[in-house]
């Protein structure tokens, strides 16, 4: 509790919200949210305006008259109900708003002038990871996309295979190493007609991986599926799978097969779904090793 009450006021003090006024403005931190959601929804209701803000109701009238008398809104009565309130931004108050967001653009882009590439790409995901934790959004409601390897993308696929692996199942080194060598195969030359791999994202952040690799001129075989634990539950899985599988048919090959553990068992459904069908089995260390195939 003490960390995230610290992380509220070293953050509070870096975006300038102490101050009495924002953005060199004469408006208030809630004076200026309130500008925002009605330039970004146009004509709102004063009581969905309220409750989107959590605002109390006097306190919402009383900006409300401000912005009036400045000639920022305008409010009128319910064409459908006299009883409710429309409040909608006049061209001045678009004009201010139009200000106040080029303002807040500057100060962020003058805010990270000081931080290199690498680095604010983990101040975003961080910021990411908050949201994501402390945030009320489904997690199955979010979109993602599917999109090529990309520079940097296999030596995330190796390091994720460890850190994941080792943490639920307890694998070590060994199994890290197996998939570096599967990796390093991959990248030493694959050949994009008849290979291919494919990195989830969500929110520009990567959270899942397959790959289809020629195992010989007939089968192919689909490799290091992973999906991060915040983003199970949205379908990744089964969408990796289901894009290996039409490539792989795309490409030529009459059978596809994968390696799995029966540990696995999210995996498993996955897999089972997608037409797949255990064939082969071999009991290892605490676990069987399983050979799993389908007809393309």
């Amino acid at each position: 509790m003490a960390q995230v009450r610290a992380f509220n006021r070293f953050y509070t003090g870096v975006i300038g919200v102490l101050h009495q006024g924002v953005l060199d403005t004469p408006y208030s931190l809630t004076e200026v949210r309130v500008l925002f959601e009605l330039d970004r929804n146009g004509r709102m209701e004063a009581g969905e305006l309220r409750r989107l803000l959590g605002l109390d109701a006097g306190y919402l009238s009383r900006i409300l008259g401000r912005f009036e008398i400045d000639g920022l809104v305008m409010r009128e009565r319910s064409a459908s109900d006299a009883r409710r309130q429309v409040i909608e931004l006049t061209e001045a108050g678009r004009a201010a708003f139009a200000i106040l967001d080029e303002r807040a653009a500057t100060e962020i882009r003058e805010l990270l002038d000081g931080v290199n590439e690498e680095d604010r790409e983990r101040l975003v995901m961080s910021m990411r990871t908050i949201q994501e934790l402390l945030g009320r959004e489904p997690v199955a409601h979010r979109p993602y996309v599917l999109r090529p390897p990309r520079p940097g993308d296999l030596g995330w696929v190796v390091h994720r295979h460890g850190v994941l692996y080792s943490r639920e199942q307890g694998w070590g080194m060994d199994f890290e190493a197996l998939v570096a060598r599967i990796v390093a195969d991959y990248a030493d030359g694959h050949d994009p007609r008849r290979e291919a791999g494919w990195i989830a994202e969500v929110d520009g952040e990567r959270v899942g991986c397959v790959f289809c690799v020629r195992r010989d001129d007939e089968t192919a075989q689909l490799r290091m599926l992973l999906v991060e634990p915040a983003a199970r539950g949205m379908g990744i899985g089964a969408r990796l799978v289901d894009e290996c599988v039409r490539f792989a048919r795309a490409a030529g090959y009459r059978r596809m097969v994968l390696w799995t553990r029966d540990v696995l068992l999210g995996a498993r459904r996955i897999y089972r779904a997608a037409g797949f069908e255990l064939v082969e089995k071999e009991e290892g260390d605490g676990f069987t090793e399983e050979i799993w195939a389908r007809d393309l």
